[in-house]
């Protein structure tokens, strides 16, 4: 299995930016995909994950950020908006068998993708 992360970037506040995670090796649409993140001597934070079509958020992502998937593609999305410095972090994309925060459940994980917002 692999996920390959990518879309990260360096971007002002108040900027956008979509993160792609391409998906190989696994039944794609089994599986729930999360995107988390992780900022320098923090813990790794939920963001968002989509199972079908059922999608759930973490409260940093609310009302800014929308998560979707393209199971043609094998792709899962996440489209940030309304970027602030807080965001700055490594974002990575996961799989897993169902929707949750705990990155625990998440059995693969994608490498990383970095994003930088500057005040």
């Amino acid at each position: 299995v692999q996920l390959q992360a990518s879309g990260g970037g360096l971007v002002q506040a108040g900027g956008s930016l979509r993160l792609s995670c391409a998906a190989s090796g696994l039944t794609f649409n089994s599986y729930a995909l999360g995107w988390f993140r992780q900022a320098p001597g923090k813990e790794r934070e939920f963001v968002a994950a989509i199972k079908w079509s059922v999608v759930y958020y973490g409260d940093s992502a609310k009302g800014r950020f929308t998560i979707s998937r393209d199971n043609a593609k094998n792709t899962v999305y996440l489209q940030m908006n309304s970027l602030e410095p807080e965001d700055t972090a490594v974002y990575y994309c996961a799989a897993g068998g169902r929707i949750d925060s705990s990155p625990h459940v998440y059995d693969f994980w994608g490498q990383g993708t970095q994003v930088t917002v500057s005040s």
